[in-house]
This record gives structure tokens, C-alpha cells and sequence, in this order.
């Protein structure tokens, strides 16, 4: 299987919207996330690459922008979890055109002890 990775940086803010959420998670409040994500695929393409790396980047970073400085109670249905984070990066990056790659993974930390993905196959 090969891989190609690449990451964003961005920062963003939320607030948990859960029965009695800790205090500090209840009100508004920023974090730096870093969003990883990692196309997989089998075999390579025709240009013997599995995707081209710049267009890779390229689409994470817009899709990382439509966050970035923003609420993400603004654009996530639900409690704002980094997991919902993760599948609305996956939405945005799966149209990306890349035939090789089959399976994406978004992984994303909102702090240095912690990481929380989503993997699925893409069409």
C-alpha cells in the first residue's frame, strides 16, 4: 500500500455544547489543530505517483481555510468534536482528484496528548 501524507495548521474555536460540559469546554475558547491527512492507494497512477502532492496540499489547505479564525459550532452539526472536525475535512478532501488513492485517513489533534481520526474508503 503506498501513502502520501501531508498536514495544515489552523486555528479555530468552539465550544462544547454537551449536558454539563466541563466550565473551561462550555465557553468559547481556541486551539491550534493540525489536521493529517493520508491518502492511500495500492498500485500508483500513470505518473508513477499516488497523487500529486502539491494538489494534495493545495486541498487541504482550502478546505482547512473554510475553519480557520471561525466557530466551528458555525459549521459542524452537533457537539463541535474534533471527530466531527475530522469527517467535514474527509467531505471536503474524498472529491479531490486522485484515481489511485482508496482510502483516506483525516487524523486531527487539538493538543500535543491527544489525536482523533476518521478513515473510509473514497470513490
Amino acid at each position: 500500500m503506498f501513502t502520501v501524507t501531508v498536514t495544515e495548521t489552523f486555528v479555530a474555536q468552539h465550544f462544547l455544547t454537551l449536558p454539563d460540559p466541563p466550565a473551561d469546554e462550555a465557553t468559547l475558547h481556541s486551539h491550534t489543530f493540525e489536521a493529517e491527512v493520508t491518502f492511500r492507494g495500492p498500485e500508483l497512477g500513470p505518473h508513477g505517483y499516488l497523487l500529486d502532492i502539491d494538489a494534495a496540499r493545495e486541498a487541504l489547505s482550502a478546505a482547512a481555510e473554510t475553519y480557520r479564525d471561525e466557530t466551528l459550532n458555525d459549521h459542524l452539526d452537533g457537539n463541535p468534536s474534533v471527530e466531527r472536525l475530522a469527517v467535514a475535512l474527509f467531505a471536503d478532501l474524498s472529491s479531490l482528484e486522485a484515481p489511485a488513492v482508496t482510502e483516506l485517513t483525516v487524523a486531527i489533534s487539538e493538543d500535543d496528548t491527544a489525536v482523533a481520526s476518521y478513515t473510509a474508503a473514497v470513490d
